[in-house]
């Protein structure tokens, strides 16, 4: 059967060296470990941490050009640190900002951080609307990511904040997004972004097909935004 490790290589054109290999590694034990402690994520089984929490992650490398891998990640309702720390393993030199409210969550990506010795990395138990007001953390990444966290109109008021200007934001979302498309186009223009490109994919060994959703910042978020704690997902601003 072919691992995780083949259908990165043959769909994504990544060929892990062995210290990645053996990181990716130490990143599944540990998650395994945790999850029955903490229940960090309802994904219990090796096969599909690999394919549906690591190959998922790397499926970000469709919207980039992995010959010049961004200089900065921050990565908003991270979780158990996905898809930032696959990123990161990627892409060693890139800085790390994993951003998670739940405690036992943000506990665990320190852990990891520090398990890895992942270099410039940083964890964030906070809102990520906290972190957009924090005038070090706005308009200062190359990339921001999240991973089906919320709906799109909420997720770009979550992440647009925290790019710099030429920078990039993805989504990682489901196969039916048309209507969530349709609803953000008022506050994706308002944040200062562009609807850069629509990617579908289909994760290899994972049933059900999948879509990166990827803006451009092209002009400073207004500072009223993002708008006070919980506002985003509460009264979602829409068309």
């Amino acid at each position: 059967m072919q691992t995780w490790m083949d259908s990165a290589r043959e769909w994504l054109g990544i060929t892990l060296t062995n210290a990645q290999v053996e990181m990716f590694q130490r990143f599944e034990d540990e998650l395994l470990e945790w999850n029955q402690r903490f229940n960090l994520t309802a994904i219990r089984d090796s096969e599909s941490v690999q394919r549906r929490h690591f190959l998922d992650s790397l499926s970000c490398l469709l919207a980039l050009d992995p010959t010049q891998p961004p200089a900065s990640l921050i990565d908003i309702g991270t979780g158990a640190g996905l898809p930032g720390i696959p990123l990161k393993i990627l892409f060693p030199s890139m800085a790390l900002t994993l951003v998670e409210s739940i405690q036992k969550k943000a506990n665990f990506c320190a852990h990891m951080v520090e398990t890895l010795q992942l270099s410039d990395s940083h964890v964030l138990a906070l809102r990520a609307e906290d972190v957009a007001r924090d005038p070090a953390q706005r308009d200062a990444y190359a990339l921001a990511t999240a991973r089906a966290v919320a709906g799109t109109p909420t997720l770009v008021e979550y992440l647009l904040p925290l790019v710099r200007v030429g920078g990039l934001a993805i989504m990682q979302k489901g196969a039916n997004i048309e209507d969530e498309l349709h609803q953000s186009a008022n506050v994706i223009r308002l944040l200062g972004g562009r609807l850069r490109s629509v990617i579908p994919l289909t994760v290899p060994g994972v049933e059900g097909n999948r879509t990166l959703v990827v803006l451009e910042k092209i002009k400073p978020t207004p500072l009223g935004f993002p708008r006070r704690t919980g506002l985003a997902a509460k009264d979602p601003i829409l068309n």
